[in-house]
């Protein structure tokens, strides 16, 4: 039998592997599979896109025959349902695989424990939770889609230690240094869509793609534009590049005309309530609707908080450089919303870690939020 140590060691092989395919696997989790027997590694693989092999399969297809005894070091629950692939649950007990070591229970209603219990029932022996804050973390996207049918949020800001996130004149080029950029990037390619206003689109007319020196997935470019103001000539607009696509987030008021114009520059335009501003409540629905699992909003300062104010943002990453700008009103805060009467009443955040990305710092955390009945518009 393995020891404790040994067990870790496969686990942590499996996590990254799995943590490889983040970005390109859809509404599915990032999964990864070890097999080891008599002390060797006999298959691996890591599920990498929606529709294809799931990590257990492609680690046992290396394995073949020498599957047979081994034990499997996974880092979720293997399924027990039939969807676009077979159950891998199945799989395992047909290979002759002796002991199955999981790291995080599936939340999937189609599963959630009844992979691991099909494992036990046939006789192998199944032991969970190593690691599991590891996997967890991991798939907090997928975890909660899969259960909610909404996006996970995450809110990316970058300002200066007075929380400006451009100077009283507008110029915002550079607030960090390039190592919190490229790390921006690769927060854009494992998440499905990327989310700003039209403020921002109006004053710094983003890419909003993925720029790595390797190449990278393009998400889907989301712009909140209640009354469509965003340019024709504007750079998130697909204009027939590959890219990634464009989805518009607007109003019933919004003149038809406009909407028309957009579109023909290939942009999808999407009504979220009757006006005068986009319903962000509705707008997640709709994105849940539309299999969009997890958004990085990069807006300014009143998209940010009014998403907050309506508790739509699961995770904050916030990026603050070492310097001050001042400006008071005239230069934009990181966050901006109408406030709270008492202290009691503030989002806090939890969970927090602290890196350094080059210059700059990193803090990461998950917004607690008081319960209040909260605003369901963007105001403009």
């Amino acid at each position: 039998m393995l020891q404790p140590l040994q067990d870790e060691t496969y686990m942590r092989l499996a996590l990254q592997m799995a943590q490889s395919a983040q970005g390109q696997t859809g509404v599915n989790p990032v999964v990864g599979c070890v097999l080891v027997k008599d002390g060797r590694i006999v298959g691996m693989g890591a599920h990498l896109r929606r529709g294809e092999g799931h990590a257990e399969v492609l680690a046992l297809q290396m394995a073949g025959a020498e599957a047979a005894g081994a034990t499997a070091y996974v880092t979720l629950e293997p399924c027990s349902h039939y969807g676009r692939t077979p159950p891998c649950s199945d799989r395992l007990i047909r290979s002759g695989v002796r002991r199955v070591v999981v790291a995080s229970v599936d939340p999937n209603p189609l599963v959630a424990g009844s992979g691991i219990a099909r494992l036990k029932c046939s006789g192998v022996r199944v032991d969970a939770g190593l690691l599991a804050e590891e996997a967890n973390a991991m798939n907090e996207a997928f975890n909660k889609f899969i259960v909610t049918r909404l996006p996970f949020v995450t809110m990316k800001n970058a300002s200066t230690l007075d929380g400006k996130i451009a100077a009283r004149t507008g110029d915002s080029k550079w607030i960090t240094g390039a190592p919190a950029r490229e790390l921006v990037h690769t927060m854009r390619h494992r998440h499905a869509a990327i989310m700003v206003g039209i403020g921002t689109v109006l004053a710094d007319d983003p890419e909003l793609t993925t720029r790595l020196a390797v190449p990278a997935l393009h998400p889907l470019r989301v712009v909140v534009d209640s009354q469509l103001r965003t340019p024709l000539s504007a750079r998130v607009l697909p204009a027939g590049q590959d890219e990634g696509s464009t989805l518009i987030l607007t109003t019933a008021g919004a003149p038809a005309s406009r909407r028309e114009a957009l579109e023909a520059q290939g942009a999808k335009v999407l009504t979220c309530g009757s006006g005068p501003h986009v319903d962000l409540p509705l707008a997640m629905r709709l994105l849940g609707e539309m299999e969009v699992p997890s958004v990085l909003l990069e807006g300014g300062g009143r998209l940010s908080g009014a998403m907050l104010e309506n508790r739509l943002v699961d995770k904050a990453v916030l990026f603050f450089a070492p310097k001050w700008i001042g400006g008071g009103a005239q230069a934009p805060d990181n966050v901006s919303f109408g406030g709270f009467g008492r202290m009691s009443e503030a989002i806090r955040l939890a969970g927090m870690t602290v890196q350094t990305v080059g210059d700059d710092v990193c803090l990461t955390g998950y917004p607690q939020y008081a319960e209040e009945e909260a605003s369901s518009c963007l105001p403009e």
